[in-house]
C-alpha cells in the first residue's frame, strides 16, 4: 500500500472510530491528530495524520520525516499558511501553527525525545544532511 492510500485509510479509520483504538492496522488513535493545512502551492485543502505529543504543556507535532534530508510537505504548508484545522479525539478545532526557534525549540524536542526516544534517531538522520527538525505548537484559535 502506497503513503497516500495509507494516509487515506488512516484518516478514515480515525474519524470512524472518533481518534480511539487502533487505526491503519497497528496506530495508536489516541496518540494521532488529523491535521489540515493549506498547500502552499496549490493552496488545496489537504489532511495530514501526525502524531502529537503534549510538550510543556503546549499541543505539538514534530516534523521529523523519519529523519529524512527534508522537511515533510506538511510542514512547508504550515509555515506557508499557519491556519491550520486540528481534529483530536472526537474533538475539531481550528488552530494557528507556531514554529518556534533557537533555545525554545530546542527545549521542546529534547522533551520530546525524553517522551519519545525514537526522534533522537530521526534527529541523528536528519543531522546527517544539515536539517534541524522542527517542532510545531498548534494554538487553538477558538480558545
Amino acid at each position: 500500500m502506497d503513503l497516500s492510500a495509507f494516509n487515506r485509510q488512516v484518516i478514515e479509520e480515525f474519524r470512524t472510530c472518533g481518534g480511539r483504538g487502533t487505526v491503519g492496522g497497528r496506530l495508536d488513535a489516541g496518540r494521532l491528530l488529523l491535521l489540515t493545512h493549506t498547500g502552499a502551492r496549490s493552496g488545496a485543502r489537504r489532511t495530514t495524520p501526525v502524531m502529537f505529543l503534549r510538550l510543556d504543556g503546549r499541543l505539538c507535532v514534530v516534523a521529523s520525516n523519519d529523519g529524512a534530508p527534508r522537511h515533510p510537505d506538511w510542514f512547508h504548508n504550515i509555515t506557508a499558511h499557519p491556519a491550520v484545522t486540528v481534529e483530536l479525539g472526537g474533538e475539531t478545532f481550528p488552530a494557528t501553527a507556531v514554529v518556534p526557534a533557537g533555545p525554545e525549540r530546542d527545549a521542546l524536542f529534547e522533551e520530546a525525545v525524553r517522551q519519545q526516544p525514537f526522534f533522537a534517531e530521526h534527529r541523528e538522520r536528519a543531522g546527517r544532511h544539515g536539517r534541524t527538525i522542527p517542532v510545531v505548537e498548534l494554538r487553538r484559535a477558538d480558545a
